[in-house]
């Protein structure tokens, strides 16, 4: 079993920045997948950015150029760097981590709140 506990959101106003931070614990094993999802009112969840653990990012293409995914694997923290924010990125942001043997395996954190004002 895997735990996630996320921090970092809140409220800004348009055009600010906020970091999101993710820890993960419990049994985590390579190769896996950490990374970001959102859902605003009233839509579907949608992928925000993701990193494998070998490095390899992708990118909603709605906040690239903005947000910037890192994750330190020693620590099993995965952050997502929010500049530039625009009400539109309002919504409840979900950290996800993947884990990649025979099938994939998939552990949520129970979600953080950026609201982003104009």
């Amino acid at each position: 079993q895997v735990q996630l506990v996320e921090s970092g959101g809140g409220l800004v106003q348009a055009g600010g920045s906020l970091r999101l931070s993710c820890a993960a614990s419990g049994r985590i094993f390579s190769p896996n997948v950490m990374g970001w999802y959102r859902q605003a009112p009233g839509k579907q969840r949608e992928l925000v950015a993701t990193m494998s653990s070998g490095g390899t990012t992708n990118y909603a293409d709605s906040v690239k150029g903005r947000f910037t995914i890192s994750r330190d694997n020693a620590k099993n923290t995965v952050y997502l760097q929010m500049n530039v924010l625009k009400p539109e990125d309002t919504a409840v942001y979900y950290c996800n981590v993947g884990l990649i043997s025979a099938a994939r395996y998939d552990f949520w954190g129970q979600g953080t709140q950026v609201t982003v004002s104009s």
